[in-house]
């Protein structure tokens, strides 16, 4: 017996994007050297994205060039993210080659990005971009709420990235797992 599988659920429907922004008080090469997947931020998340999204465990595998590789490991699954683009210290690009990964809603990773532009006070200007396709329908009532959500994720990305930015230690970040 098999089923028809809507064209989104397979990741080859439309692609939607979003971008959500944040200005560190620190230079664009500071920021740089502590870009962070959420998979190797050790803060919790808040209840309402904790109740949403997979719980990460821990990342295996560089991503400091074009062509690398990191296996991003949660308790229900797996992702494999391939660094697509470098511009050192202006932008980063990312594809998820595979996803082993339920998420709410069928919804397929595509990849993200981070691109920063440092301010003439010093300061940075980043903006995190998550690319993915979903399969709920209506997308009138549904893009706007997974949105909402995924500008809540990346907050949580880029309050972290800010902590970090602050501190004077930098992390290995080629391997990390959560405690």
């Amino acid at each position: 017996m098999s089923a028809e599988i809507p064209r989104a659920a397979t990741g080859t429907g439309p692609t939607d994007s979003v971008v959500t922004g944040m200005t560190f008080p620190f230079p664009a090469e500071r920021v740089w050297d502590r870009l962070l997947y959420y998979e190797e931020i050790e803060d919790p998340l808040p209840l309402p994205l904790r109740l949403l999204l997979p719980a990460p465990i821990r990342t295996e595998g560089r991503r400091s060039t074009v062509g690398d590789e990191t296996r991003c490991r949660y308790r229900k699954g797996s992702l494999l993210k391939r660094v697509t683009g470098v511009a050192l210290r202006r932008h980063w690009r990312f594809d998820v080659v595979e996803q082993d990964l339920p998420i709410a809603g069928g919804i397929r990773l595509k990849g993200g990005s981070y691109t920063l532009c440092e301010l003439p006070d010093r300061s940075t200007r980043v903006e995190l971009e998550t690319r993915y396709v979903s399969r709920r329908r209506p997308r009138w009532m549904f893009g706007p709420l997974e949105a909402a959500i995924c500008h809540a994720f990346h907050r949580h990305i880029l309050k972290a990235m800010r902590r970090e930015s602050a501190s004077p230690e930098l992390r290995d970040l080629e391997t990390s797992s959560r405690a």
